[in-house]
């Protein structure tokens, strides 16, 4: 389906009935990155929205700020008359869920952040994001390669060499004007951490022990901070990948 958000497409699909479940995505990536446990949720309303600038979607704006992109998924649900839902957010999609739980948190009955966190960028990925820019605009198929490869530890981009290299396919059609706005956000997003712990509903975060992104102890660290439940798993950033029955489990658990 199409919802044209400021005269722009954002490509979204609607799975099944039942209680709702919303999936975002990270960033380089798209809804198809839940293919895999869609069907492990048949008795749920499973929602797969490709953020703008990814997948099928539309860039919307010079900078896709977290906020921004928070509006889409909350103007895409009120149009599908979805009061309230469970929210699983990957990597930045957890950075725009933590947006959306500022802003609306009346929609949202258990928030569950995958790889990600509440906290800012530090000064130096500020800076290395700002350099990715100048990168991308003189060859998007060799950044886009460089930054997925990245996400993963030497051993994970070997034992996952064929779905790192479909990952890539995928965010190479992307348009680079999408991808741009898209870092912008990341880099000049804010810290969230006391939105995380005044979040008055069910919080859970899902951590990579090995993570490479997300220092395991960070996730620690913000989980007793905030009062959010930690499930800790022995992953990199990309868990749902490496662990996808361990993931489904966690996930059962909670919704």
């Amino acid at each position: 389906m199409i919802y044209h958000f400021n005269n722009s497409a954002i490509f979204y699909n609607i799975k099944g009935t039942g209680k709702p479940i919303v999936f975002l995505h990270g960033f380089l990536e798209s809804s198809t990155m839940w293919s895999p446990i869609v069907s492990d949720f048949n008795d749920y309303q499973v929602i797969l929205i490709d953020l703008p600038g990814h997948g099928k979607s539309d860039a919307i704006a010079n900078s896709h700020t977290m906020e921004l992109q928070a509006e889409v998924i909350f103007t895409i649900l009120e149009k599908e008359s979805i009061n309230k839902a469970t929210f699983v957010g990957h990597s930045m999609g957890g950075y725009v869920l933590l947006a959306i739980a500022e802003k609306y948190p009346e929609i949202i009955s258990k928030l569950i952040l995958l790889n990600s966190t509440s906290k800012l960028d530090n000064p130096k990925k500020k800076k290395n994001r700002s350099r990715a820019i100048e990168i991308i605009k003189r060859n998007k198929k060799a950044y886009v390669s460089m930054a997925i490869s990245n996400l993963f530890s030497e051993e994970n981009r070997e034992k996952y060499r064929s779905e790192i290299e479909k990952q890539k396919d995928e965010a190479s059609t992307f348009s680079t004007e999408g991808i741009i706005a898209s870092i912008k956000g990341l880099r000049d997003r804010i810290d969230r951490t006391t939105v995380l712990k005044d979040f008055a509903n069910e919080k859970y975060s899902i951590a990579g022990i090995e993570d490479v992104i997300i220092p395991i102890e960070d996730s620690r660290n913000i989980a007793t901070t905030t009062n959010t439940t930690l499930f800790e798993v022995k992953t990199g950033h990309f868990s749902l990948l490496e662990k996808r029955k361990e993931i489904v489990k966690i996930l059962h658990f909670i919704v």
